[in-house]
């Protein structure tokens, strides 16, 4: 008999010990993958602020052309301040929903902004050969696309996050550790190709 109890004794011992381990291991794939996210959150930021480091520059290359459209330099001036208005934890993946929402549509208003700037110029020939433009014209062209794929791959990594947090037995962790579910960016209608920065000198705008 005393053999028995310590048989199912050291049994229990070894399925404690064994869902521990199962239990630290999820955890810490848990914050290893959270950690990637805020990794990721930290790109985006990266070039989102170059793009916005851009618009200075830019404004004043193209504030310079005669009976240039002020309202156009305007808007793009406000839509920058309202990108800086928007107050998130740089540090981390926001968790709110509305909060990825709000830093979105910010720097949307400023996409569009740039794209009206960028469309405007085609009636300023020589903007268009002004050397300084055509040098920020191409880096905010390439910073577009790094806008682009650096989403593509926040969202790739929060899917890798959300998928992990919400399968046996991590999900019982994640909760127990206050881990929840992160947004992703919400892809537009056209989204998928990054604004048309680039100019067709030799014909003209649309």
């Amino acid at each position: 008999m005393k053999k028995y109890v310590l048989g199912c004794a050291a049994l229990l011992v070894l399925l404690v010990l064994i869902t521990g381990l199962a239990g630290c291991n999820s955890y810490n794939n848990v914050v290893g993958l959270s950690q990637e996210v805020d990794k990721q959150w930290a790109q985006v930021q990266n070039v989102y602020q170059r793009r916005a480091d851009l618009v200075p520059n830019l404004v004043n290359t193209v504030s310079g052309a005669a009976n240039f459209e002020k309202s156009t330099l305007t808007e793009i001036t406000q839509a920058r301040a309202s990108v800086g208005q928007v107050k998130l934890n740089s540090a981390e993946a926001p968790t709110d929903p509305a909060d990825l929402q709000k830093f979105q549509e910010a720097q949307g208003r400023l996409s569009s902004a740039l794209s009206r700037l960028l469309v405007v110029v085609e009636r300023y020939p020589d903007l268009k050969a002004n050397s300084n433009f055509l040098s920020l014209q191409a880096q905010l062209e390439g910073t577009e696309n790094r806008i682009t794929v650096e989403r593509q791959k926040f969202n790739e990594v929060v899917q890798t996050y959300n998928t992990s947090i919400k399968q046996i037995p991590t999900l019982f962790i994640a909760r127990l550790a206050g881990y929840s579910p992160k947004p992703y960016f919400a892809a537009k209608e056209g989204a998928a190709t990054p604004p048309k920065v680039e100019f067709n000198f030799g014909n003209p705008a649309k």
